[in-house]
């Protein structure tokens, strides 16, 4: 899954391909926002949140630039596509 840093989290977007559904790790997220992330060879825990209307104005031109693809999905469907925040909670592994 490709992903933009913005500070300390990682932004991800839930594209799902352009799907009109959201994919499964989103829906999966937002009940469980506790994950464990792997970045390379590195894995933490880190909590994971959607990015409000104003982070996801300021990230999306970022988030664009890093993944053409992002733009070509937000015309596939009539869904607004999450960004997401996912930010460590403790030590990598």
């Amino acid at each position: 899954m490709a992903y933009v840093r913005d500070e300390d989290a990682y932004v991800l977007t839930a594209s799902n391909a352009g799907a009109d559904r959201h994919p499964a790790w989103y829906l999966n997220l937002l009940a469980t926002p506790e994950v464990t992330l792997q970045v390379g060879a590195a894995t933490f825990p880190a909590t994971g949140r959607p990015a409000t209307e104003a982070e996801s104005a300021r990230l999306r031109l970022e988030v664009v630039a890093a993944m053409p693809s992002y733009a070509a999905y937000r015309t596939a469907t009539t869904r607004e596509i999450p960004l997401v925040l996912v930010a460590p909670t403790g030590r990598a592994s």
